[in-house]
């Protein structure tokens, strides 16, 4: 069964990135602190980013985190989907109008400029698709940003939320909670490492 998996790395005040993010700075000032934990040598941050690759059937990013990842100083060879984990998943890419162009053509870009609901459910028929390939259950993975797993939080189109608890407090950001719909959380599994705590939760209404 496919799930809609929304997962970031947080800041203890709440944020998903420090001051002042942009196409040159992606996390804002202080934000490469909530990503420690994805390049750490810790083996159970190694587990966990393993794990989160190998699951993920289809991701779903905002066009402000794609225009990040793909531009001059986003993802290249040594940094990437999983932090260097093997797997390479479809990109589903919410946005009013698709981009120019493209750098990194080597993966799998779908633009959808009809809202978020309709980015998921194409993001769902191609983890369910590459699910029959592989023979197993996949899932579509929401990355980011803030404000696109907050807006599919708010719409209840989320199954899990996973977050990445790092040690920092920022002070101020992009926020992952902005007030909205009430949702009721189950607690499925704590793991603490040595840079994060990794928290998971069914979302169950």
């Amino acid at each position: 069964m496919t799930r809609i998996i929304a997962d970031i790395s947080i800041s203890l005040d709440g944020f998903v990135t420090g001051p002042g993010p942009g196409p040159d700075s992606g996390l804002g000032t202080g934000g490469e602190a909530l990503h420690t934990w994805a390049f750490s040598d810790d083996p159970g941050d190694r587990r966990v980013l393993r794990e989160g690759t190998a699951r993920s059937g289809a991701v779903v990013l905002g066009r402000r985190l794609f225009d990040v990842v793909d531009g001059p100083g986003g993802w290249n060879d040594d940094t990437g989907y999983g932090a260097g984990e093997v797997g390479r998943p479809a990109f589903v890419v919410v946005t009013s109008s698709p981009p120019p162009s493209v750098r990194l053509t080597e993966l799998d870009w779908t633009f959808v400029t009809t809202g978020l609901p309709d980015a998921v459910a194409t993001a769902r028929e191609r983890a369910e698709a590459a699910s029959a390939d592989r023979g197993e259950d996949l899932d579509v993975v929401l990355m980011g940003g803030g404000a696109t797993i907050g807006s599919a939080l708010a719409a209840g189109l989320v199954d899990v939320l996973s977050l990445h608890l790092a040690p920092v407090v920022l002070g101020a950001g992009t926020p992952l909670f902005t007030g909205g719909t009430p949702r009721t959380l189950v607690q499925r599994s704590v793991v603490p490492t040595s840079t994060a705590t990794h928290l998971t939760y069914d979302v169950v209404a």
